[in-house]
């Protein structure tokens, strides 16, 4: 079950399950063979590229080296492992070596106030502004044909954690202005990351600011700092000297956040110290949106492929998941509501996705630029 069945129990008062075939995958991974061999859970040293820094480095964003380095998420050797920490690692698995170029990477989440310059300047209106129509849903009575988004609902007690139904809900009138639902609103909330935006959102903002969504790899790599193989953005230890470095989940879920770590819910961006990059934020707070289609066995294909060093991956060239029939998009990062009770994956490595034209209370977004395309940028305004 996804959050699109949730938008369909509104609609119709039931819950569908589709299962997908499987799809052929994108032949545009290259091979190095003087790499090393992929592995199923050996990480292998960061080895960035080494050119300087260009200049005229774009505003809020800093500079992403680049290099090869190994890509994928394994067990924690260390602390307590949950059924949800196994849970996470599934699809991230096995670790393999990428190589990306370097990139620009936005600091932080694309914020409320940043994405309403770019709907002043536009005038778009984004996914969950627009209602349901009747030929999307010919069978769903009209009064149900109304604008709203999926919101994270805590329940009165605790429940059993194998429906996330209970503590969804599609709520009338959310949007990304009112992220809960009409009595919500962005006031005083400028530099909180802008949510309630789908993939179709996210990219129509990138394309708008002259940038993009970042692969999969790309946001990897830059997660991770130049570190290798490390359970968290930050190291091995989810509080190093008892200090919080993410704003995730506290208490019993899906009930309370007690908010031990600053904040119960969404946080304001850049509240936890960077990462090695100076990215706020790489984990917990909200999930950000990728480029690529998700696939959960996007990683072993590439090890029956042959792939030793798999060279700016775009990732595969369609969506497959057996528990969804919605076009899937990655999510990567986690957010405010990942806890060791149900989804650890503010783990470095770990995967999530979304249905590309579903936006909720927890998902957000940043922009990366290649380092051609700002040259570009710049030559063109030296010009003029």
């Amino acid at each position: 079950m996804t959050k699109a069945h949730i938008t369909a129990a509104f609609l119709f008062g039931t819950f569908t399950l589709v299962v997908l075939s499987m799809a052929w995958l994108s032949p545009a991974i290259s091979a190095d063979e003087g790499a090393p061999a992929i592995g199923g859970s050996a990480f292998a040293p960061t080895v960035p590229n080494k050119l300087p820094v260009p200049n005229n480095a774009p505003n809020g964003m800093v500079w992403i080296p680049g290099g090869e380095f190994s890509m994928g998420c394994k067990l924690p050797s260390t602390g307590y492992c949950t059924a949800a920490t196994m849970n996470a690692v599934n699809d991230a698995q096995p670790i393999h070596r990428v190589y990306v170029d370097g990139f620009w990477m936005d600091k932080t989440d694309v914020t409320n106030e940043e994405f309403a310059k770019f709907v002043s300047a536009t005038g778009y209106v984004t996914g969950a502004e627009i209602a349901p129509t009747k030929e999307q849903f010919p069978t769903a009575p009209a009064e149900n044909l109304v604008a709203g988004s999926v919101v994270f609902t805590p329940t009165a007690q605790p429940v059993p954690l194998n429906d996330y139904s209970q503590w969804w809900r599609y709520v009338r009138g959310a949007n990304w202005r009112h992220p809960t639902g009409p009595d919500s609103d962005l006031q005083g909330k400028e530099k909180y990351p802008v949510v309630q935006v789908c993939y179709t959102d996210a990219v129509a903002y990138a394309k708008w600011a002259g940038k993009r969504l970042p692969t999969e790899a790309e946001w990897e790599f830059a997660a991770r700092g130049g570190l290798s193989g490390k359970t968290y953005a930050w190291g091995d230890e989810l509080k190093p000297a008892g200090r919080w470095m993410a704003n995730t989940y506290q208490g019993q879920f899906p009930v309370k956040d007690t908010g031990n770590d600053g904040f119960a819910g969404l946080a304001p961006v850049a509240q936890f110290p960077p990462n090695g990059y100076g990215l706020y934020d790489m984990a917990g707070n909200v999930w950000q949106w990728c480029s690529d289609w998700y696939r959960p066995d996007y990683y072993t294909w590439l090890k029956l492929a042959g792939v030793i060093v798999a060279r700016n991956p775009p990732g595969p060239d369609s969506s497959y998941n057996p528990d969804d029939d919605q076009p899937q998009h990655v999510q990567r990062g986690g957010s405010f509501l990942c806890t060791d009770q149900y989804c650890t994956r503010y783990m470095m490595g770990t995967r999530g996705k979304g249905d590309f034209d579903t936006g909720n209370n927890n998902v957000g977004f940043r922009c990366v630029i290649s380092a051609n395309s700002w040259q570009a940028v710049v030559s063109e305004a030296a010009r003029n």
